[in-house]
């Protein structure tokens, strides 16, 4: 390396060193502000806030003795943060715990001399426990928070609740029998259309799972598979999933596999086994020929369901909307349209934009998805939107700030706030 190449790594060391002590201030900062927000939205008590299903209420996020706040208010700093309403509610939870009780660890981050997400990992953890418990916890960590690790944390946490809770501890240990789990998560699957299983199971049913996972893949190269043994393990998973118990993989008797998928396809698609299709629930993108070779398998079962043309507009009479027109609004948006949200639009509210009692339509121009949060907050807050046309929205929160919602996104169009005099 030359003297001038030596000059230049030391200077883009130095700027990144500067970019991430510039990043880590500006995340204290965001904590701070987060906190401010709380405060400005806090509620002494339920009595104070009223108490109601549907409409905004005070709730507790952080933990034992730290303030309730609107639940209302943690919409508008999530949207302005860019950020979904669980990632804003998160943000401002971690802020009041660890004001409130963590001190020390608050103290240190805003100090500069402990990036925040540490000190949020710990909130994360604490917010369950008592305050001597908390405060155990803020004491032991606070000197070690920039280099614990998440094995050290969680013993810590579990020696608080075993010191100051332990009947909570009693409880914990009488649930750890019921960590078994099958999980299977549809939410990151991959661009070849696969999905990632966890499992924790008894020991003997594990063993037993095992071996006849191994026969299933001997019996697959026995029949002149080539792929590796992993893969061929997890053909024969799906094999016993569809209760081909005897593993029979040259022709089955009947088909066992129904597959259910709501596909969109473009007309180009159709036609090009390399177009690219949209599968909802998960919701994940497939080549056409993917999409082609799961219908085409011989054990796969294929139901055509009648095809709802998006362009046309549909309405009725009535305030109930059908279960057609459901369906089409369901469809053409696919998940929540409010800002920054990600919920699925089939376990999501109908919402009529316009109201009925106002003259509002129940048609697919006046009707789109809304998770049951964001319902609540349109029906019960001056949070407003409209739709400028099919599948687009621009809406507006109490603060004025806009925001647009298509299928690419959400869009913040707010102007720029105008930095304060000397900043």
């Amino acid at each position: 390396m030359t003297s001038t190449q030596t000059i230049d790594a030391t200077a883009v060391l130095a700027a990144a060193r500067r970019a991430r002590a510039t990043a880590d201030a500006a995340e204290a900062e965001v904590l701070a502000q987060a906190l401010a927000w709380a405060h400005l939205h806090q509620v002494g008590s339920v009595d104070e806030g009223g108490v109601a299903t549907w409409s905004d209420s005070p709730i507790p996020i952080a933990g034992e003795g730290a303030p309730l706040v609107s639940e209302f208010c943690l919409y508008e700093i999530a949207a302005a943060l860019r950020l979904t309403q669980e990632a804003g509610r998160y943000l401002v939870a971690h802020a009041l715990e660890l004001h409130h009780r963590l001190p020390r660890l608050w103290e240190r981050v805003q100090s500069g001399s402990l990036p925040a997400w540490r000190a949020r990992r710990v909130a994360d953890k604490t917010i369950a426990l008592s305050v001597d418990a908390a405060a155990y916890v803020d004491a032991q960590v606070a000197q070690y928070a920039p280099r614990i690790g998440n094995a050290a944390l969680d013993r810590l946490v579990d020696e608080a609740i075993a010191r100051f809770m332990p009947e909570t501890a009693a409880e914990v240990a009488e649930q750890a029998a019921e960590g078994r789990h099958v999980t299977i998560n549809h939410q990151q699957v991959s661009f070849a259309g696969t999905s990632l299983l966890q499992a924790e199971l008894d020991l003997p049913d594990a063993l037993d799972l095992d071996k006849v996972l191994q026969a299933g893949a001997e019996q697959q190269k026995a029949l002149g598979s080539t792929e590796s043994l992993d893969v061929r393990r997890a053909l024969a998973l799906g094999a016993l999933a569809r209760g081909d118990l005897a593993l029979d993989l040259q022709q089955p008797a009947r088909p066992k596999r129904q597959i259910v998928l709501y596909i969109h396809l473009s007309d180009r698609a159709l036609g090009n086994p390399h177009g690219v299709g949209r599968v909802e629930s998960p919701n994940i993108l497939l080549t056409a020929g993917q999409i082609a070779a799961w219908c085409g398998a011989p054990e796969t079962q294929v139901i055509v369901r009648p095809v709802i043309d998006l362009n046309q507009h549909v309405s009725v009479e009535s305030y109930e909307i059908p279960d057609r027109l459901r369906e089409h609004v369901i469809l053409r948006d696919l998940g929540c349209v409010a800002p920054y949200c990600t919920k699925r639009a089939r376990q999501a509210d109908i919402d009529h934009i316009t109201e009925w009692i106002l003259g509002g339509r129940t048609g697919d121009l006046n009707l789109a998805p809304l998770c049951r949060g964001h319902h609540r907050l349109k029906t019960f807050s001056t949070w407003t939107y409209t739709m400028l046309q099919p599948g687009s929205y621009l809406w507006r929160s109490p603060m004025n700030h806009v925001y647009l919602r298509d299928g690419t996104g959400t869009r913040d169009l707010t102007p720029r706030p105008l930095d304060p005099p000397g900043g």
